[in-house]
């Protein structure tokens, strides 16, 4: 459950932190492509969305896109990040998804301040051993940055609609 959430979370600063930079503003147009019509450059960063990117809305693919055309100019380490975290999110059940962008939508409502608070929060909880951010988040529950949301705007994910054993 704790690892759920971690994930939903992760998604939601992934989000924060594209929607914020500017690069991420692509117009692709009324349409966005079908997984054939893709560059080669494009299939290899999308490559995790690749069994349901034709299933997508135009609005999903749009925003994938702007990642795809963002990635190049991201350093090795945030490209790998970005990686991870696309497989992290095709992982996740529509419900789960859908917890992802109620917590992105909280988290973007906060003030800027509180906002990187949360932020740092996370990434200091990412920072933590294995075996720290288990005892953590069996203590309390979730991790730092969904306690720093005030209980109504927090999201526990629900047990049914937690990831297979073995998958974040």
């Amino acid at each position: 459950m704790a690892q759920a959430l971690r994930a939903l979370i992760a998604a939601a600063l992934l989000a924060i932190a594209f929607a914020s930079s500017p690069a991420v503003a692509v117009a692709v147009g009324p349409r966005a492509p079908s997984w054939a019509e893709l560059s080669p450059s494009e299939k290899q960063v999308l490559a995790p969305l690749a069994a349901e990117w034709d299933s997508l809305d135009t609005a999903r693919r749009q925003k994938w896109m702007g990642i795809a055309k963002r990635y190049p100019t991201l350093a090795p380490p945030e490209q790998e990040r970005v990686q991870q975290q696309m497989g992290a999110w095709v992982r996740l059940t529509p419900d789960q998804r859908r917890q992802a962008r109620e917590q992105y939508k909280s988290i973007k409502q906060l003030p800027p301040e509180k906002r990187q608070q949360v932020q740092e929060k996370w990434q200091e909880y990412q920072q933590l051993p294995p075996e720290k951010r288990k005892e953590l988040s069996s203590r309390s529950g979730a991790p730092p940055a969904a306690q720093q949301l005030s209980p109504e705007k927090r999201r526990e994910p629900d047990s049914r609609s937690a990831p297979p054993a073995g998958k974040p």
